[in-house]
Parts: structure tokens; C-alpha cells; sequence
């Protein structure tokens, strides 16, 4: 399995990663501390994509433009595919991807960019499926959620729940947790009409949150005021909570790194701007909010 949100002014991700590309010459390199504020450091960085990282965006920029007052940091959400179309075509400093870049994708970016993209895994994210906290359903197989999504099981009783009809709530075929789910969870196949697309994640709870009947899914952080099933990879295997633990160490069979994408090398702003989100008081601000760093 590979392990691979509405304007907003923000920043986005975090992460040290032992082993994950970052750019060359960054100012952390060394021991570990935050970076410090660059004097006379200005300009503008548009951050543009992933829905599931503008939660940890708003964060960062709001601590990163205390340092720096003089840079104006611009993040908007749409989706991973949106983002990634905007670095393709100019538009980004950076695109926020919770999917890895495709190759036809990158193949597009590098006929402006030859030696790019850049990659970076910034974050660990576990996809969660939602239900209404009455639910009695506490745990599925993930050939039991591929049936539900595809709409061969239509009735929460054929899972060991209530006799009521599944409401199925989905995200928007631009969302990376949307490509996510249909790659790793539906084997490549078509959700079902029946599917109630909704624009975030947040929607995505919040309308779980209000429907007894509902199950959804979306990144681990978003979960409020409803209830997280617990997966297993099949009838034998164990059920696995989404926790910070079982999701850093890989258990969690839905697992998954979140993207920073550029262009090419980040120089000036952008570069302080990545310099801080992979520095520990960045991390220590994404796991506040509900993700966590890649090992």
C-alpha cells in the first residue's frame, strides 16, 4: 500500500523527514533549532491544493508572518488536483498534495520546469471513515467499505448495524483523499451514484455528525462529534483504531504522507517558508492540530 481545505490566508506542512527530499541549503540542517527571523526578508508565497492541509496551513502562517511581517503568505484550497494544475501551469509557489503527483502530471510541470518538480513529504495522515456517534457498527473490513462505496451493500444490518439504508457521503473528484480512497480502498473502480459529494472534509463530518445513517471519510484531524471506525485489511486481521501511533508506525491500514510540490528549488521566501514548516516548532504546531511528523 503506498504511504505515501475556500481561501484562506495560510501555510501549510510540516515535517523533518529523515531520508525525504527537502531543498538544498536549508537553515535547519544543522542542529534542530527553529530558523531565525531573515532580516529584510519580503515578498509573496501562494500555496495552493489539498483541501485536508489548509487546517494545518492557517497555523503556520498565522506564527510564520509574526516573524516575518513583511511576507504575505496566500493559501487556497480546491483539492490536490487543483493545486497541482496550478503548478503545472505557473500559478503556485507551491501545490499541497494529500496524493502523490502523477506521472503524466509531472511530465506536464517539467516542460516549464525541466528539473522539477520537487517533492516533499510533509506530514502523516491517516484516511478515517466516519459514522454518527449512535452507530453501533464500531469496526469494518476494507472489502466491507469498498462494498459500501461501490453500493453493493446498502443496509447498515449487512454489517452489523441497525436495519436502516447506508447514507454514503463522498468528497469531490479533485480531492486527493477522494483519488485516495478509490485507489487504495475501491481498487480503482467508480463510487457509487448514490454518493452524496460533498466540498471538504469538514462537510464531510459535519453532515455525518447530523445523519445517523451516514458513514464518510476524510483525514484523521477532522474528526469531531462523530464516531471513527476501526479497519481491518480482512475478515481475519485485527481492527486498528486510527491513532497517532498506529498511524506513525504504519499499522493503521489507511495510512498515508502528505505533499508539498515546487516547481524547482525554493529560493527567498518560499525557502524560509519551508525552512520553518520542517523545523521542530512547525512540527510541534502539526501535531497540535491533529497530524504527525514522517519518520
Amino acid at each position: 500500500m503506498r504511504t505515501q481545505y475556500r481561501p484562506l490566508i495560510a501555510l501549510v506542512l510540516l515535517t523533518l523527514v529523515s531520508g525525504c527530499r527537502r531543498p538544498s541549503g536549508s537553515a535547519g540542517d544543522d542542529a534542530g533549532t527553529p530558523p531565525s527571523p531573515t532580516p529584510g526578508l519580503q515578498g509573496t508565497v501562494t500555496v495552493k491544493g489539498s483541501d485536508t492541509m489548509v487546517l494545518l496551513g492557517q497555523r503556520w502562517a498565522e506564527q510564520f508572518m509574526k516573524l516575518h511581517p513583511e511576507v504575505k503568505l496566500q493559501v487556497t484550497g480546491g483539492g490536490s488536483g487543483t493545486g497541482i494544475a496550478a503548478l503545472i501551469n505557473g500559478t503556485t509557489d507551491i501545490a499541497m498534495s494529500s496524493r502523490p503527483i502523477k506521472d503524466a502530471e509531472r511530465q506536464m510541470a517539467q516542460q516549464r520546469h525541466p528539473a522539477g518538480p520537487v517533492e516533499l513529504a510533509v506530514a502523516l495522515d491517516g484516511i478515517t471513515f466516519y459514522v454518527h456517534e449512535s452507530n453501533p457498527v464500531e469496526a469494518l473490513t476494507i472489502e466491507q467499505l469498498k462494498a459500501i462505496y461501490l453500493g453493493d451493500l446498502s443496509r447498515w444490518k449487512d454489517v452489523g448495524g441497525n436495519d436502516a439504508p447506508i447514507v454514503v457521503y463522498s468528497r469531490e473528484n479533485s480531492s486527493g483523499t477522494y483519488v485516495f480512497v478509490k485507489d487504495e480502498v475501491l481498487d480503482g473502480e467508480d463510487f457509487t451514484s448514490r454518493a452524496l459529494t460533498l466540498p471538504g472534509t469538514a462537510a464531510v463530518v459535519n453532515a455525518v455528525g447530523q445523519e445517523r445513517n451516514g458513514i464518510g471519510y476524510g483525514g484523521a484531524a477532522y474528526a469531531r462529534r462523530v464516531k471513527e471506525l476501526r479497519v481491518k485489511k480482512d475478515a481475519r486481521s485485527e481492527a486498528i483504531a486510527p491513532t497517532p501511533e498506529n498511524i506513525q508506525n504504519g499499522s493503521y491500514p489507511l495510512s498515508r504522507r502528505l505533499y508539498f510540490y515546487l516547481p524547482k528549488e525554493a529560493t527567498g521566501a518560499t525557502r524560509a517558508f519551508l525552512d520553518y514548516v520542517l523545523s521542530p516548532e512547525g512540527q510541534e504546531i502539526a501535531i497540535t492540530v491533529g497530524y504527525f511528523p514522517v519518520k
